[in-house]
C-alpha cells in the first residue's frame, strides 16, 4: 500500500486496477487537492509499490525535460536564420557530431544515471523525503530552490575548477572540452566521474538539506532537477538571444557565459552565477582579460602612490 496518503484507510478507498477510476476516486474523497496533486497521488496508489513509483518517474522525468529541453536548440541550430544570435556562428555542430554525442549520452544516462535514480526512494524513506499530498506552499518550494541553485552553483564551481588541474582534465573532463562551440545535447556529455561528481550538486545539495531540516518534499525535488537540466542545456546551447535571462539577471550566467569557457578552455567555472568566478578573479574571454589587466594597473598606480 503507498504511504502517498497520511490516512491508510483513504489509499484502500480509492484502489483500483484502473488509473482512471484512482484519478476520480481521489477527486471525490479529497476534493481539496489541486489537479497535480491528485495526479502524483493518483501515480503513487496506482503503482502500488512506492520504490517502482519513484524510481520510475524520477528516470522518466530526466529523459524526458533533458531531450525535450535539448530539441529547440536542435532544431534552431539547422535553421540559418538564428545564426545572428549564435554566440560562434562559424562553429555549427553537424548532425555527426550531434548523433555521437545522443548516443554518449543515452550510455550515460542507462548505464551509469540510472541505477542510483532506480535506488533513489529507499534513501528518500531514510532521509524523510516526503511523498504525501498535500505538497509544500509554493512559497517553501521556490525558498528551497533557489537555496538549491546558491549550493550547486558552489559545488560545480570549485569541483569544475579542480577538474581544469593536470590529470583531472587529461583524464576526466577533457571529455565534455570536445565540442569547443557546445550546444545543448552536450550539457551531459562527459566522463562518468564527472557526472557523478558534479551530479552531486544537483542531488546531494538537497539531501544535505534534509539532513539538516528533516523536511523535503519529492515533488520539490522534481521542480529542482527539471530547472536545473533546462538551465544546463540552456548553458551549452551556444546562443545569446536579446532575452535571454542574463539580460534581466546580470548575476545569471547563461550561455554566453559558460560559451565562453568552451571557447577558451578555462575560467567561468560556475554553472548558474557570476558571482565566484568575477570576486575569484576567473572570469574567461578577452574582455575579462582586459578588465583585469586594468585593475592590475590601478592596483600598481596605487601602491607607487602609497609607497612614495
Amino acid at each position: 500500500m503507498s504511504t502517498v496518503f497520511n490516512n491508510a484507510t483513504i489509499s484502500k478507498l480509492v484502489k483500483d486496477d484502473s488509473f482512471q477510476i484512482i484519478f476520480k476516486n481521489i477527486g471525490n474523497y479529497q476534493p481539496q487537492l489541486t489537479f497535480i496533486e491528485q495526479v502524483w497521488a493518483t501515480w503513487y496508489v496506482y503503482m502500488n509499490n512506492d520504490v517502482l513509483a519513484t524510481g520510475l518517474m524520477f528516470f522518466v522525468l530526466h529523459e524526458f525535460m533533458y531531450f525535450i529541453r535539448c530539441l529547440p536548440w536542435f532544431i534552431i541550430d539547422s535553421l540559418p536564420y538564428f545564426r545572428k544570435w549564435k554566440i560562434q556562428p562559424t562553429k555549427i555542430p553537424s548532425k555527426k557530431e550531434q548523433l555521437e554525442c545522443l548516443k554518449s549520452v543515452l550510455l550515460s544516462h542507462f548505464l551509469v544515471e540510472a541505477i542510483p535514480i532506480w535506488t533513489f526512494h529507499p534513501m528518500c524513506e531514510k532521509l524523510g523525503i516526503s511523498v504525501k499530498v498535500p505538497f509544500p506552499s509554493l512559497k517553501t518550494m521556490s525558498l528551497e530552490i533557489a537555496l538549491f541553485f546558491v549550493l550547486e552553483d558552489m559545488w560545480h564551481y570549485w569541483l569544475h575548477r579542480l577538474f581544469h588541474y593536470g590529470n583531472f582534465y587529461k583524464y576526466i573532463h577533457k571529455q565534455h572540452h570536445r565540442y569547443a562551440a557546445p550546444f545543448g545535447l552536450a550539457a551531459e556529455y562527459a566522463h562518468p566521474i564527472e557526472t557523478m561528481s558534479l551530479g552531486f550538486g544537483t542531488v546531494g545539495m538537497p539531501i544535505l538539506y534534509v539532513m539538516y531540516t528533516g523536511n523535503l518534499h519529492l515533488f520539490t525535488l522534481c521542480i529542482w532537477i527539471t530547472l536545473r537540466l533546462f538551465q544546463a542545456v540552456d548553458a551549452h546551447s551556444g546562443y545569446d538571444f536579446p532575452w535571454s535571462l542574463h539580460n534581466f539577471l546580470p548575476f545569471w550566467a547563461g550561455a554566453e557565459h559558460h560559451d565562453l569557457h568552451h571557447h577558451y578552455f578555462i575560467g567561468n567555472y560556475a554553472s548558474s552565477f557570476r558571482w565566484w568566478d568575477y570576486y575569484l578573479d576567473t572570469e574567461a574571454g578577452p574582455d575579462a582579460k582586459i578588465a583585469r589587466e586594468e585593475r592590475m594597473k590601478l592596483t600598481a598606480v596605487k601602491n607607487a602612490k602609497k609607497y612614495n
